[in-house]
């Protein structure tokens, strides 16, 4: 075993032009097909994290003035494919008047319930009764910062005095996750407003005139929910279509085309790959095989020597495997220059913050251990020819 190894490498070495050779086919076809699969990996990830970044990419708004329950939220957030889910009261009733508490200036501003989980707020936030996340646009203009509280004040004409609902800011958020002037807060601060324009009462604000708030049914406008997975939104939006029978409103289409943009790639790619691994097939094979071909005489001196049968099956595979693995370096190497001469060349922003060309290591060892077991593989034809070879027939046309 050792000697076929050591007979094998020393021949690799002197044949130093035939082993630059298979480095160059291998590198020729690998390295292409690396740089397309990160192109495709880096182009791709860029646009779906631009949807994952914006939690619009998932959510699901229904349309239209329809009656929606408690237990309606509660049937669609058993679903597996939802993620945050809660109720809406009715549009007309989503503006209010924000100020700084002690302030007198005041902005009008979107109130959108929320609460904790929901994608707009950072990642672990509890957001209770009595707590509010404020767009930046909203903080800029009243300067507002976390930790201080806001008071959203709403009025109507038939009612003597405002509701004053006084609310702690727990974070400032983003343009991409709250634009324009808005307020996140929970479905019970806009269900008092609610309950304030429907003229009940509600004492605890101070405001005793009205009808008794226990008379009032508990109904919702709709739903305001998201889907756990861009995957899972188109399911999302028509189970909860057919589940109450109304149209929503969602970016499916958008996020439809980038996901059939995704599987259109990885067929083209594979193709492409097909295609490719059957040219370097037949380069390697015959390579390997003219190679067995023009050595012969020296397989014919080993098996003289004892070394025959399965041994001499190792010779060629040894050599093409240190000849996969080389080959493997030059092409990690020039796909490093290529990515490297990728990202200076095209800057076309789109990739903001990840690269243009990008493959995982997972993907980098599986392109590894595939080359391996090919050229393995294509290798086994030669070393059958190999095992096949009669000494005393090479010899008997090497002495005519």
């Amino acid at each position: 075993m050792r000697l076929i190894v050591y007979l094998a490498l020393r021949d690799l070495l002197h044949e130093r032009v035939q082993l630059a050779c298979n480095i160059a086919v291998l590198a020729g076809v690998i390295v292409p097909l690396m740089v397309l699969f990160g192109v495709k990996n880096g182009v791709y990830d860029a646009l779906v994290g631009r949807l994952l970044s914006d939690p619009r990419s998932l959510q699901i708004d229904t349309l239209g003035n329809e009656s929606f329950g408690p237990g309606d939220a509660e049937l669609v957030r058993g679903w597996e494919e939802s993620g945050f889910v809660t109720l809406k009261t009715r549009s007309v009733f989503d503006y209010v008047n924000i100020r700084v508490e002690g302030g007198r200036t005041r902005r009008e501003a979107l109130l959108v319930p929320s609460g904790t989980g929901d994608p707009n707020l950072p990642t672990s936030l509890t957001l209770g009764d009595g707590e509010a996340a404020v767009s930046a646009g909203l903080a800029r203009q009243l300067d507002i910062t976390v930790g201080q509280r806001i008071q959203a004040v709403t009025q109507a004409e038939d009612r003597p005095r405002q509701l004053l609902q006084t609310l702690t800011v727990v974070a400032v958020l983003p343009e991409a996750r709250a634009q324009g002037r808005s307020v996140l807060a929970s479905l019970e601060v806009l269900d008092r407003v609610e309950a304030f324009y429907d003229a009940y009462a509600l004492p605890e604000f101070g405001i005793t005139a009205g009808r008794p708030l226990a008379e009032r049914s508990v109904e919702f406008e709709g739903l305001r929910s998201f889907a756990r997975r861009l995957e899972d939104l188109a399911p999302l939006q028509a189970r909860i279509e057919s589940e109450f029978g109304i149209g929503t409103e969602a970016r499916t289409a958008e996020v439809s085309a980038i996901l059939g943009l995704g599987k259109n790639l990885d067929l083209a790619m594979i193709f492409t790959a097909a295609v490719a691994g059957l040219g370097l097939a037949a380069a390697l094979v015959f390579g390997f095989w003219g190679e067995i071909v023009r050595k012969r005489r020296n397989i014919a001196a080993l098996a003289l020597l004892g070394i025959g049968g399965r041994a001499l099956w190792l010779y060629p595979v040894i050599q093409s495997l240190v000849a996969g693995v080389l080959g493997l370096v030059v092409s990690f190497l020039l796909f490093w220059g290529a990515a490297e001469f990728a990202e200076r060349l095209f800057d076309t922003g789109l990739t903001a913050g990840s690269r243009l060309v990008s493959l995982g290591f997972g993907q980098l060892a599986a392109i590894s251990a595939l080359v391996v077991v090919f050229v393995v593989v294509t290798s086994l034809f030669a070393a059958r020819d190999a095992s096949q070879t009669d000494p005393a027939e090479v010899l008997r046309e090497g002495a005519l």
